[in-house]
């Protein structure tokens, strides 16, 4: 637990990772949306809907000490030019950021001040997303094949508890959606689920696998089509 925290948060960050920290993903994921969810409470409180969004984005990207923003901005670069699978992988590992990367991590940060900016604030809901999340991301780490030899993400794979307890952390997180915003917050749970998926789909068919940086881009992606959803005039 100790190493999930450490691994998906700035708590503790430096700390070797741990193949057991999988298993926690959901838990912390949940105690990373409560601490979200109430700062959107707060925010909304004292400033504008607009700028309370914008803090809620900024309080994500604190907490999660933009480790999976940075992984959106890798992957993009990656894997949306034309370029062959050692390339792709290259680029990756490159510090540096490029046109794509930027145009992504534009995107996904203007879309998600928007969707919380023109919704209710239900901290709830965060709590579901982001448990959701880490969820989605625990089940690639277990089920998907790793594009590379070694890397980070490497530390993680191999782990047989990782699939069930992941996909309890999905089912719990649509019941906590239910709870929070009805039929919406489970449309919302559902939609990331598939966004998410569809950029494990881009990974494995442009890399044949998954590396750390697309398992963040994929929670980050997931997240922010949940409250593009959530924000839907249905």
């Amino acid at each position: 637990m100790i190493a999930a925290v450490s691994f998906l948060t700035i708590v503790g960050r430096g700390r070797a990772p741990d193949g057991r920290a999988v298993r926690w993903f959901a838990l912390v994921g949940a105690l990373i949306g409560a601490v979200e969810g109430g700062a959107w409470w707060l925010a909304d409180r004292l400033l504008p809907t607009g700028p309370a969004a914008v803090v809620v984005v900024a309080v994500d990207l604190a907490v999660t000490g933009m480790l999976h923003l940075d992984g959106l901005a890798d992957a993009a670069d990656g894997l949306l030019p034309h370029l062959d699978r050692a390339r792709r992988l290259a680029v990756m590992s490159a510090p540096d950021i490029g046109a794509f990367g930027m145009g992504a991590v534009v995107l996904v940060l203007l879309g998600r001040a928007s969707a919380l900016g023109s919704q209710p604030v239900v901290p709830l809901l965060l709590v579901a997303l982001i448990t959701a999340s880490r969820s989605v991301m625990a089940f690639v780490l277990g089920t998907q094949p790793y594009a590379r030899g070694q890397g980070l993400a490497s530390s993680f794979l191999g782990d047989r508890w990782v699939t069930p307890l992941a996909t309890a952390g999905v089912i719990s997180a649509a019941i906590v959606g239910a709870l929070a915003a009805g039929w919406r917050g489970v449309a919302a749970v559902a939609a990331l689920t598939l966004a998410a998926a569809a950029v494990v789909a881009l990974g494995r068919r442009r890399v044949g696998g998954f590396t750390g940086d697309i398992v963040g881009a994929a929670g980050l992606v997931g997240e922010t089509a949940g409250l593009l959803v959530a924000a839907g005039r249905w």
